[in-house]
C-alpha cells in the first residue's frame, strides 16, 4: 500500500504547450491509484502563476471533500501577496485552511531566493503553524520555476536553521541532482545517471532534522534508480524523513510513474531493505506527518 505524497489535479483540465497531454482530474487518478496499489494522495494547489495556470486552495478543498477517503488537501499563499508586503500576516490566511482541513503548504515553486524577504515572510507564518511545506527546488533564478538556490543549496541549509518547526519535503530534479557531489553546476539542470558520490542532500539531512525527500517525479526515482547500492544506504540512513510520491502531471498517466513503486518493490523482494523500511516509505511516514 502506498500514500503518494505528491500529487496534482485540475477541476477542469487545461490543454499544456508543446502537445503535453492535459492535467488530470481527481476522479482520473483514482482508477490508475488502484492499479498500483495506491490508497490515498495529498492533493497539492498550483498557486505560481511563473510556472502553470494557477488554481485555488478551494478547488482543491472541494476534491477532497468529493472524494474524503482519498485525498489529502495542501494550501498554498503565493508570497507576493498583497502586493509584495514582507510583513502580511500570511499566518492568518494559513490557519483558515488548517481549519478547513488543509494538512500542509506546497508545492511551493515560485521562483524567487530562499532568502528573499518575501519568501522569509512565508517560512516565517508556515512556521508559526508548525506546518510541513512542499517545496520545488529551481537551479537559478528567473530560469522555469522553484525556488533558486546556488550550488551545495546554502540558502536551504540556513533555511532549515531559521524555521526549525517547518518539515522541508524537498523535490525536483535540481534538488534530487545534489544527492551526489556534482562535477559542474549545470549538472544540476539534468537527471545524473552515474553513481553516488555523496553531496549535499544527505549531508543536510544529517544536519537538519526537519529536511525530508520527497521521492516523486522522474527525480526522485532517477535519485534511487542511478545507484542501487547506495539507495539502499540512503533509504536505510534516513527511513524515517523519505516519502514515496509519483507527481502525476498528465493524462493519460505516462508509464515512466510505475518505476518508483517497482524498483521499491524489487528492493524489498531482493531483501535489499527490510519490511520496515518499505512500509515507512510507502506509507508510514505519511501517515505521521498527516495525522492519518
Amino acid at each position: 500500500m502506498f500514500i503518494d505524497i505528491h500529487a496534482h489535479a485540475y477541476r477542469i483540465p487545461f490543454m499544456q504547450l508543446d502537445g503535453v497531454p492535459p492535467w488530470p482530474r481527481p476522479e482520473d487518478l483514482l482508477p490508475y491509484y488502484d492499479r498500483i496499489g495506491v490508497e490515498k494522495a495529498v492533493l497539492l494547489p498550483i498557486v505560481a502563476p511563473e510556472s502553470y495556470m494557477p488554481q485555488t486552495n478551494e478547488e482543491i478543498i472541494e476534491a477532497a471533500q468529493r472524494f474524503p477517503d482519498r485525498f489529502i488537501p495542501f494550501c498554498n499563499i503565493h508570497p507576493q501577496i498583497r502586493g509584495s508586503n514582507p510583513h502580511f500576516p500570511i499566518e492568518k490566511l494559513l490557519a483558515k485552511y488548517v481549519d478547513a482541513g488543509c494538512r500542509g503548504v506546497g508545492e511551493v515553486m515560485v521562483n524567487r531566493s530562499f532568502l528573499d524577504p518575501l519568501m522569509r515572510n512565508l517560512f516565517r507564518a508556515v512556521n508559526e503553524l508548525k506546518l510541513p511545506l512542499t517545496f520545488h527546488l529551481s537551479s537559478t533564478p528567473l530560469a522555469g520555476y522553484g525556488i533558486a538556490d546556488d550550488p551545495g543549496l546554502p540558502g536551504l541549509d540556513r533555511t532549515l536553521s531559521t524555521y526549525p518547526d517547518i518539515k522541508f519535503l524537498g523535490h525536483s530534479g535540481p534538488f534530487w541532482a545534489e544527492l551526489g557531489v556534482l562535477d559542474l553546476p549545470g549538472d544540476r539542470a539534468s537527471l545524473p545517471r552515474t553513481l553516488v558520490r555523496e553531496g549535499a542532500i544527505p549531508k543536510l539531512m544529517r544536519k537538519h532534522p526537519n529536511l525530508y525527500g520527497d521521492l516523486s517525479a522522474r527525480s526522485g526515482a532517477n535519485a534511487l534508480m542511478r545507484d542501487e547500492e547506495y539507495a539502499v544506504k540512503f533509504l536505510t540512513e534516513f527511513q524515517d524523513r523519505l516519502f514515496f510520491g509519483l507527481d502525476v502531471c498528465s493524462f493519460p498517466v505516462p508509464d515512466f510513474h510505475e518505476q518508483l513503486p517497482l524498483f521499491l518493490k524489487r528492493l524489498l523482494a531482493k531483501k535489499k531493505i527490510s519490511r520496515e523500511v518499505f512500509d515507512k516509505v510507502a506509507h508510514r511516514n505519511a501517515e505521521k506527518l498527516l495525522g492519518l
